[in-house]
């Protein structure tokens, strides 16, 4: 999540640096999250066929050499589709680190504290990674941020090799990879969240981008009738669809991480170009970010002992709700004390409670034998909802921006957020059902849904 933070803190500087429009500032900052969240399938199971850890090292150089590479881009363009390749990498390791952590901790306490740690780091990581700009950007050129990334990535994922435990045999050592099923979705999303972003970079007149939304679509359902009737071994097995409570958590969660994207850019984009912050002021402003991520993680993973994991989920969507409601309406000039500290200490539950309750909702309601797929959907739910809600919001300014300066445009932008998380909640309330007494998980015998 480092090079996440990295680009919400540093792309408008970049920008700026690079000489490009500030509006194609949404593309350095969506396209890690993009691929990050849509290659997350793929990368769980390609781990579990190779195995969880290999997946993570082979992850660790992909996303080490396009850090590196990126460093020598100069363009807006070039830059981003390194940081996209590079965020492949990070796709691969979210869903085999979360393999790692459940399959040595059985349901119960440990899990919850593990998963919960996991979820934190989206908000740390994010924070912290906020930081590296104002060193490389501010006080240094900015190319020298990927190449203290690419640094930074060799001694991690090399102390990662050494340390950490491998499984005896993969998953399924056995297994086939479904290559047509993973070109369908991987298309479809990417296009999806292309036409949307660039839309509100160009406008919605451009008929390119009404093109690429039917492709995209056109891909989505050659996706569902390939898995459905002639994937032998598919990517997402569409009959996790069926479990209990399944769909509403995901489009729960979905709505969350897109409103979470939608206020972390915005506080970043109100900091810069209107109260006219320092990069190092901008970073400083994620503080309560890392510090209140860490204390959420250690709330969600205790409160699964007593309060229902939807609502749990209800919580942290509207926590993320009423941060959107105070950046929204605050004065385009205000101290950072009155509104964007509330709102930062409020963001920082969203995630981490969202994360920990899906995850113990997937474990809950899906078979044993789904519960990878489970987890590395909910890490899919994640990255690209925060890519995906920069669309969606950047086009909403797009075409409510006035003369008179971006506030209008990032007020409607961060009012579209509002109703998302709004939305997620109710739908947590209303249509997930977990009994309380099922989240420490399910006896195999007693597994709900139907047979894989």
């Amino acid at each position: 999540m480092i090079p996440y933070g990295a680009g919400i803190t540093g792309g408008a500087n970049i920008a700026e640096q690079i000489h490009t429009a500030s509006k194609n500032t949404v593309w350095i900052i969506a396209s890690y999250p993009l691929t990050q969240g849509t290659f997350v399938l793929i990368g769980g199971r390609v781990g579990a066929i190779y195995g969880h850890k290999n997946a993570i090292v082979g992850a660790g150089v992909i996303w080490v050499i396009f850090q590196l590479i990126a460093g020598f881009m100069r363009s807006v363009i070039s830059l981003s589709i390194m940081r996209a390749l590079s965020g492949v990498g990070g796709a691969f390791v979210v869903p085999n680190a979360i393999a790692l952590l459940t399959t040595r901790f059985p349901p119960g306490k440990m899990r919850n504290i593990t998963v919960g740690l996991f979820g934190a780091m989206a908000p740390i990581g994010a924070a912290g990674g906020s930081v590296f700009p104002g060193f490389f950007g501010q006080l240094a050129p900015w190319w020298w941020l990927f190449f203290f990334l690419a640094i930074l990535g060799t001694m991690v994922f090399a102390f990662f090799f050494f340390v950490v435990p491998g499984e005896d045999r993969p998953m399924d050592p056995d297994g086939k990879f479904d290559y047509i099923g993973a070109y369908c979705g991987v298309t479809g999303l990417i296009l999806f969240n292309f036409s949307w972003t660039q839309a509100s970079v160009d406008g919605w007149q451009k008929p390119y981008i009404y093109a690429l939304l039917i492709v995209s679509l056109v891909h989505f359902g050659l996706f569902v009738l390939w898995e459905l009737k002639f994937a032998k071994e598919p990517v997402l097995l569409l009959t996790i669809w069926k479990s209990p409570s399944f769909v509403a958590m995901t489009v729960s969660a979905f709505l969350t991480f897109m409103g979470v994207g939608i206020v972390v850019w915005y506080i970043t984009a109100w900091n810069f170009y209107v109260r006219h912050y320092s990069i190092f002021i901008c970073a400083a402003a994620y503080a309560p970010l890392a510090v209140c991520g860490a204390i959420a993680a250690i709330l969600s993973a205790q409160a699964i002992r007593y309060l229902a994991a939807q609502h749990i989920m209800a919580i942290g969507s509207l926590a993320s709700c009423v941060s959107l409601i105070l950046i929204a309406t605050m004065p385009a000039q205000q101290m950072y004390w009155r509104q964007v500290f509330p709102a930062m200490i409020l963001v920082s539950f969203g995630p981490d409670f969202l994360f920990t309750a899906s995850q113990i909702i997937a474990s809950a309601t899906v078979k044993r034998a789904q519960q990878g797929i489970a987890g590395s959907l909910i890490g899919t739910l994640l990255s690209y909802g925060l890519a995906t809600g920069l669309g969606f919001a950047g086009t909403v300014e797009h075409y409510t921006n006035s003369g008179d300066g971006p506030v209008q445009g990032y007020r409607h932008a961060l009012y579209l957020g509002v109703g998302m998380t709004g939305a997620a909640a109710l739908i947590a309330l209303i249509f997930v059902r977990i009994p309380k007494n099922r989240q420490e998980g399910w006896d195999e015998d007693e597994m709900p849904g139907v047979t894989a």
